[in-house]
């Protein structure tokens, strides 16, 4: 069987977690221009709606050439900041669950097939130079690592005394 790069288990550690997490709590901004937990969380929705589109058409196309988006209009426009904090867990554990599963289910020689074409230089959380070829299996676990990235971020912000 595959590995989906604990995905699962990372996922399901965070909810419950963070699901003791009041809701006032989560929408604590550390500073006016930084994100609360509510919009970290709603920022890896967006992360993985986006990258489900482009984990699923890698594997049709011999490129990983993805579309890219305005991570901070996605969060403004969605008002994440309003939105009640378990409804925000629900989705994002829903949403990471579902990546899982694409990417344990994603074929091996597919994963690992090397693409010339790409613009990771751009999307990618780690970028890989345009001129170098890569891998999906790259750009699936650079997007784990971006959830743990922004997971770090969200203890972080909930570990905050006051505002």
């Amino acid at each position: 069987m595959k590995t989906d790069y604990n995905l699962r288990e990372i996922t399901l550690a965070a909810f419950e977690q963070f699901l003791t997490v009041e809701d006032n709590d989560a929408e604590k901004k550390p500073a006016y221009d930084k994100w609360s937990a509510k919009q970290i969380m709603g920022h890896l929705i967006d992360s993985a709606i986006n990258n489900q589109g482009r984990f699923v058409k890698a594997q049709q196309s011999d490129s990983l050439i993805g579309e890219g988006y305005d991570q901070e209009a996605w969060v403004e426009v969605q008002n994440y900041q309003s939105m009640n904090w378990h409804d925000i867990l629900i989705l994002w554990r829903q949403l990471n669950l579902h990546m899982s599963s694409l990417m344990e289910q994603t074929p091996d020689d597919v994963r690992s097939k090397e693409r010339i074409q790409h613009n990771l230089h751009e999307i990618a959380f780690y970028t890989v130079q345009q001129n170098q070829p890569t891998t999906l299996d790259y750009f699936m676990q650079d997007y784990v690592v971006h959830v743990k990235h922004h997971l770090g971020q969200v203890r972080d912000v909930l570990s905050m005394d006051d505002v």
